[in-house]
């Protein structure tokens, strides 16, 4: 019989697990991004040809996360990430061997791959990150989002370092996927297997030999596409996705185009433009950190709406105080305020585990949707009022995003549990 303590060291253990995934993801991805001034070198490409190539992995992602629930259910959160992360790893290697033969063909191609490897790796571990939440009964999604930061900071680093010492693209891109992938397989061993698994599934949690009476209870079926199809008339997930919307509209927006406003805005130089970046990423990761705690102590919907107030009063006073020092304090708030809304959105879509997998995968489309799009559009606006003037339209997002915060409220005995009630 599988005492307390045996439960909590094992659910530990996955949340270990999660937390390493959720690194390994960032690593990989920023492990590519800065390396995309040898891939503009290599194909020669001019700044609107580039933008236009990196849209294909974004196109990949969105076409591929809304049916990331339904492969989940029948893959389980393990196996999906596995297998993504090879597919992942498969795109940008061939994506590193376009560039090297000239072919942007066989670019877009990798990335188009890629980008799909990414969108259902990225759902599954978030499905998994909700699960070991639920299961620890306290907050600590926003530690996994953080562990992503993390990656991204460590994979950029990594980066400049291949790029100042001479490896090639192909070498560093190649050697890190691969790498990843052997990460990802052996940290889903301590996953929370489902039931099934348990009882003789293939997923390769049940390597760890977890008790049956440890495991997640499995769905009573793998989702088809009609379920998929269903979860899109859901009120209640809608508007936690709109929640998810506005946090990731105002993060890919900052990380696009923060720099280049405190440039252009204030007539700052490089080094501020950058300096602006960092601290809004740097009051991201801190945010999530800490936020775990204020969860615990506020509920969930109250730190959205601290944090949906956070982000509008940072844009606003990036946006419309003529003051570099001041303007940075509201990069602060900004960051801050967008750290919390997309790792909260998924735990609320993930309240039923029922439906967990086909909420995650309809909320993260709307959240990555708005995350890729959003900021091409705000570039496009800034070639009319300027990049500075420009954010000032995600005040508006950030607004319906605070209003509707109450949709996020965990369900409770009682509830309507096929989304279709409203928020108390």
């Amino acid at each position: 019989m599988t005492t307390p303590t045996a439960v909590a060291r094992r659910t530990s253990a996955a949340a270990w697990a999660v937390f390493a995934v959720f690194a390994v993801n960032g690593l990989g991805i920023a492990s590519w991004a800065a390396r995309i001034p040898a891939v503009r070198d290599g194909l020669g490409y001019s700044e609107a040809e580039m933008g236009l190539l990196l849209l294909t992995g974004a196109v990949g992602s969105v076409l591929a996360l809304p049916l990331s629930g339904m492969i989940s259910s029948r893959l389980g959160a393990a196996r999906s990430v596995v297998v993504f992360a090879a597919v992942c790893a498969a795109g940008y290697v061939a994506a590193c061997l376009g560039v090297l033969e000239g072919s942007s063909l066989l670019v877009r191609a990798g990335l188009f791959l890629g980008g799909i490897g990414v969108g259902v790796w990225d759902a599954a571990m978030n499905l998994e990150g909700a699960v070991v939440e639920q299961r620890l009964g306290r907050a600590i999604m926003p530690r996994f989002h953080a562990a992503y930061s993390f990656g991204t900071v460590a994979g950029a680093g990594l980066g400049a370092l291949a790029a100042n010492a001479g490896v090639p693209l192909g070498v560093h891109v190649g050697t890190v996927v691969v790498l990843d992938v052997v990460a990802v397989a052996v940290a889903v061993r301590w996953f929370l297997p489902t039931a099934a698994a348990t009882a003789g599934a293939t997923d390769p949690a049940d390597a760890a030999g977890a008790d049956p009476a440890t495991a997640v209870p499995a769905e009573h079926a793998p989702h088809s596409f009609r379920d998929t199809l269903s979860t899109w008339r859901e009120p209640r997930t809608l508007l936690v996705g709109l929640v998810v919307l506005a946090a990731a509209l105002t993060e890919g927006a900052a990380n696009d185009w923060v720099g280049l406003a405190v440039v252009d805005g204030f007539g700052a130089g490089e080094s501020l433009g950058a300096l602006g970046l960092a601290l809004f990423l740097a009051a991201m990761t801190g945010a999530r950190l800490a936020g775990t705690v204020l969860i615990d102590r506020l509920g969930r919907v109250t730190v959205l709406r601290l944090s949906g107030a956070s982000a509008l009063a940072g844009v606003l006073v990036f946006t419309l105080v003529p003051v570099l020092p001041v303007a940075l304090v509201g990069v602060l708030l900004w960051g801050a305020g967008a750290a919390l809304g997309f790792p909260l959105g998924m735990s609320a879509a993930s309240d039923d585990p029922r439906r967990a997998g086909l909420r995650v995968a309809t909320v993260s489309t709307i959240g990555y949707s708005a995350f890729f799009v959003g900021p091409a559009l705000i570039g496009l606006l800034a070639e009319h009022t300027g990049y500075r003037q420009a954010l000032l339209v995600l005040a508006l997002p950030v607004a319906l995003g605070l209003l509707v915060a109450g949709a996020a409220r965990p369900l409770r005995a009682g509830d309507d549990r096929s989304g279709g009630g409203a928020a108390h």
